[in-house]
Order: structure tokens, then sequence, then C-alpha cells
């Protein structure tokens, strides 16, 4: 899942250019309460100018300094700070951890090739990791392998503890079935999460952009948008018309992809009369268990608002997946 701060490497790439110079510094290991993921990203140019974050405040300056003296020196560098309680509180987490960074120069060190490379691939909304080896600093960019990692968006050190592996996957996809109030709501909150959001509604006066603004809308019915744009690995599937003319023919076309979530609005009554259309139209129970419903999860929601909140964090526990 990306974020706002996509365009990181290009804009690595650019001070290189500009012989300014750039520096590529990764989060590769966390312990503890740590403020952000492995995998995410700081870069540096030669001047001191810095986009992104590795820690949320704790050990960027430091981080900083490290890699102006690995641009001067043209050396790869994996740091290791830990992070205070005092530190970790004052950027609002209740405890400390330990974070390691792998500091990249570009240039000789990074090749601008082998990012160029990269940052293609990711244009193109392709699958990659960024491989390398941190004793010998062998780099390559890797495709079709650990497809489990790519799944969940996890970067880390294969078993050898050796290499590190980066993940660039795709952009999470949410096919939102029914252009209802929820929708309105939810639309908004998975965007900020990351997610590429598609509105799917026959009805027009519904499903338009003065409801939803500069998003993907397909006013086709249900199973054909989803036969059109057939969900993937990388799709959350979210039906909210409650509606079973709409939603059944969905479920259909969902349950036979790859969709790493299907959920589907409506009571524990509802949703048991779904189970007995769906198992009536020949799906067995294990298919019919990929389905949440009633959607969400039981955060006690009411409000459009919440409902939304709480059907955005089970797509995203189903994504990382937390039971």
């Amino acid at each position: 899942m990306r974020s706002k701060f996509d365009n990181l490497l290009q804009v690595a790439i650019q001070w290189h250019e500009k012989g300014i110079g750039a520096v590529i510094a990764t989060v590769v290991e966390t312990w503890g309460s740590a403020p952000r993921r492995v995998g995410s990203q700081l870069i540096v140019s030669g001047d001191g100018k810095m986009e992104g974050s590795v820690s949320g405040g704790c050990v960027e300056g430091a981080v900083v300094l490290e890699a102006l003296e690995s641009l001067k020196d043209n050396e790869t560098k994996v740091l290791e700070y830990g992070v205070s309680d005092g530190d970790a509180f004052a950027v609002g987490l209740a405890c400390g951890g330990k974070i390691r960074v792998l500091v990249e120069p570009v240039g000789k060190q990074m090749p601008q090739k082998l990012l160029q490379e990269l940052l293609d691939v990711i244009s193109k909304d392709q699958s990659v990791i960024y491989e390398i080896n941190i004793k010998t600093l062998q780099r390559r960019l890797v495709y079709n392998e650990y497809e489990d990692r790519v799944r969940k968006d996890r970067s880390g050190f294969a078993d050898d503890q050796i290499t590190f592996l980066n993940v660039y996957s795709p952009k999470i996809k949410m096919d939102i079935v029914g252009a209802v109030h929820i929708a309105q709501a939810l639309v908004p909150v998975a965007k900020i999460a990351g997610f590429s959001p598609r509105i799917i509604d026959p009805r027009e006066s519904f499903a338009n952009y003065e409801r939803f603004g500069n998003i993907e809308i397909s006013n086709d019915f249900p199973d054909i948008a989803l036969t059109k744009t057939r969900p993937n690995y990388r799709t959350a599937v979210v039906l909210l018309t409650h509606d079973p003319k709409l939603d059944d023919p969905a479920l259909h076309i969902a349950l036979k992809s790859e969709a790493f979530y299907i959920g589907a609005l409506g009571s524990k009554k509802t949703h048991q009369q779904r189970k007995e259309r769906l198992k009536n139209s020949g799906f067995t129970e294990k298919q019919i268990d990929r389905v949440y419903g009633p959607i969400g999860l039981d955060i006690g929601a009411s409000s459009p608002e919440e409902i939304a909140i709480s059907i955005l964090s089970e797509v995203i526990a189903t994504l990382r997946g937390v039971k």
C-alpha cells in the first residue's frame, strides 16, 4: 500500500541528476513500539533537504547526519538506534523501541539505472521487490517471488537474516458496490489509508461525481463491472446496496476471484439468508465463509461514518492477516 510519500524515489533521482546528491534511508528492522513500519523511507539531499520519515521524528536528525556522511564517503551503512521512552512519548507512543536503518547513496552504491527500473515498474502498478544483501551489498529487483510478502506488503529480512526485501506492491483497490451514504463516508477514509476506491452502481442519480468527487465510478450493473475488471489479490470488494438483486450477482463474481476481502452489509438474519442463497447457487461452505457479514469490525458503530471506519478496519486487518 502506498501513501503520500509515493514519489520519494522519483525525487531522489531528480536530486541525483541535478548534482545535489541523494541518499535513501530505509527502515529494515524494528523492535518494540517503533513509530514507522519496516520498509518506510526517508530521502536526504546533499544540501540537507529531507522528505519522508523513518521514525516519526525520534531519530531523523541523526539519520540525516549519517546520510550526509555516507554521501560524502560513498558508503552504504546499516545503523541501529534505540528510541527512549521519553522520545517515543513525544511522538505519540507509549514506549520506546529500536530500529535499524539502511542508508544508501544514489550513484555508485545504489545505481541510478536500478533505481529507475524500480520506478518504472512501480509506475506500471506492478509488484516488485528490491533485494539487497547487507553483507555483500549485492542488489537486484525480484519479480514473481515471495508471493506471501507481496500479498501482505510485508518487507523484511529473508530467512538468512542478511538479505533485506523491500516490497513494492500495486495500490490496493476497493470496489464499493452501492453508492449509498456509507459509501460516501468510506471513500475519503479509504483514500487516506492509501486505497484506490471505485464506486459501482447502475443508479446514476446515486453514483455520480457530485456525490463522490474525482474517483472512478462505474454505472454498469455490479456483476458486469466486476467481470470487466476482475478483482485480484490486491482488491477488497465491499457490498453496501442491501439489495440481493445487485449484491448477489456481484458476490458470485467476487467469490470466483482472488479478492483478499469480500464483505456485505446486512444484519445477521440477512447474512444467513444470503448464505442460503449462495448455497443454493452451488457455492461451497468454504467459499461462502469468505464473505464477511455483517460487514465491519464490531465496534458498536451506528453512524455512516463509524460504519465506514469499522469496514476499513476489517479490510486492513484481513490484509495484514490479523484475526
